[in-house]
């Protein structure tokens, strides 16, 4: 706590003129190809570890999507000499959190322990990246547990909304259509078999990012780290997926039917940028300025104003490839189309009138206020932040000069960033509600239009 109001406290008071750098930290590769990033951090006495592999959906085999998480999983359900609930039960003691995940450019494991325990909290991490068992039992039950995710995704209208959006946006083949997420098909043509290929493919050392942050001395956890790593083969480094801005011949609108619902939720997309476009920072400014706080156009519009719906934002991908820029709400069933119509009004009236100095101002400051919080304030935000440098074959200028390109910006930079960006041209909608209640109307809003039931397995239509 006290160091949050420090920052928060230097943020208030800097000027506009102030920056913020990255802490100094170092990178080598090891023999393997691993690299292994040490960001020493003596504020608290503990340390935060991301072990990352290269990959996440860009390189999940067809048919297979959602195996990188299913994976990383499984590799702490038993590993070296230790059972799932001995892995449990040995964290516990060591007052270590363990959590893994998969995205659309990595799978990860985040391990957080006191400093006094790095050789105990290390080798039982060493284990899990390099002696996992995948013991057939722990396949049955995180499988069956995956696909129990899946039917309560498909129930819940809120969180399906993304998948069945990325479905539509990105085409047949593209590695974001799932973006990393399962589905009932690729669920069932996962086993241990395929699995284990996917993690010896996956667990080389030229695929592997260790990245360390806390109250270590580099020369001593830095060997712990590199023993531990050294059981891990070179291998071959994963080939990274190339895909094109995705672009559209006409608008579409998917329906995705769910006749018990009472809400729409909705999400309209155009197309992005990836995260190293030089229109990025630009970009960060419209899109808050557009639906990327509360106190934004959309949300103003949907919900302070109209009170059409709880929330309205608009969300902004900045992946490895490129991808969508997309206005997100939800809002009663007999009001679809009025809240869609409302989200529209507020685009053309962005494109239209651009921003003013002041909205610029405003969204610089809040941007500069939360951007040392959000990201380099604790250990576990240092590893995830170096770790998306890496990822996207950035180096530490890309945060050292990032307040230095928003004091930058210009009203005009901005505004024919808004034109290049956000355009009513061939939009996406996608919609899941009743559709028996809602189709008549929203098929104003594209000649193309498909209607899929919720039921229906996966959640990408067939392209149309």
């Amino acid at each position: 706590m006290k160091s949050a109001a420090l920052i928060l406290l230097a943020t208030a008071t800097m000027p506009m003129t102030a920056q913020v750098r990255l802490p100094e930290f170092t990178r080598e590769t090891l023999p393997n190809g691993a690299t292994l990033i040490l960001l020493p951090k003596h504020d608290v006495p503990l340390i935060s570890v991301r072990a990352v592999f290269r990959g996440g959906a860009e390189t999940e085999p067809e048919g297979l999507n959602g195996i990188s998480s299913v994976t990383v999983e499984l590799m702490r359900r038993g590993a070296g000499k230790r059972t799932a609930e001995q892995i449990d039960l040995d964290l516990d003691g060591l007052g270590a959190t363990l959590q893994s995940g998969a995205n659309r450019s990595s799978a990860y494991f985040a391990l957080e322990f006191l400093a006094k325990t790095a050789p105990a909290a290390i080798g039982i991490l060493g284990d899990i990246l390099a002696r996992p068992g995948f013991p057939e039992e722990e396949v049955r039950k995180v499988l069956a547990r995956t696909a129990d995710q899946v039917r309560a995704v498909k129930d819940n209208p809120g969180m399906a909304i993304g998948r069945y959006f990325n479905g539509l946006f990105f085409p047949a083949g593209h590695p974001y259509r799932h973006s990393g997420a399962p589905d009932e098909s690729s669920v069932a043509r996962m086993n241990r078999e395929e699995i284990l290929k996917y993690y010896r493919r996956m667990a080389a050392g030229k695929n592997v990012l260790f990245i360390a942050a806390g109250d270590f001395e580099p020369k001593q956890f830095g060997a712990l780290v590199r023993e531990a790593l050294s059981a891990l083969p070179a291998g071959e480094a994963a080939a990274p997926a190339r895909a094109e801005r995705v672009r559209f011949a006409q608008p579409r609108l998917l329906i995705v039917d769910k006749p018990d619902a009472t809400q729409t939720y909705f999400r309209i997309g155009m197309p992005g940028i990836d995260r190293r476009d030089p229109d990025r920072v630009a970009l960060l400014v419209a899109n808050t300025l557009f639906g990327g706080r509360f106190t934004s156009m959309l949300n103003d519009a949907l919900r302070v104003n109209a009170g059409l719906t709880y929330g309205a934002n608009s969300i902004l991908d900045q992946d490895r490839l490129p991808g969508a820029i997309a206005i997100n709400s939800y809002t009663p069933t007999k009001t679809t189309a009025q809240a869609i119509d409302l989200a529209l009004e507020v685009l053309d009236r962005l494109v239209r009138n651009g921003i003013t100095q002041e909205q610029l101002d405003s969204a610089r400051a809040y941007i500069k206020g939360n951007f040392p919080t959000d990201r380099l304030e604790t250990a576990d935000q240092l590893c995830a932040l170096l770790a998306e440098l890496e990822l996207n074959g950035l180096d530490r200028s890309d945060v050292d000069t990032f307040f230095q390109k928003l004091d930058e910006l210009t009203v005009d930079r901005v505004n024919s960033v808004v034109r290049r960006h956000f355009t009513r041209d061939n939009l996406q909608f996608c919609l899941v509600g009743n559709a028996a209640a809602i189709q008549k109307d929203a098929a104003r809003y594209a000649k193309s239009m498909k209607v899929i039931p919720v039921k229906e397995p996966g959640f990408a239509a067939a392209d149309f």
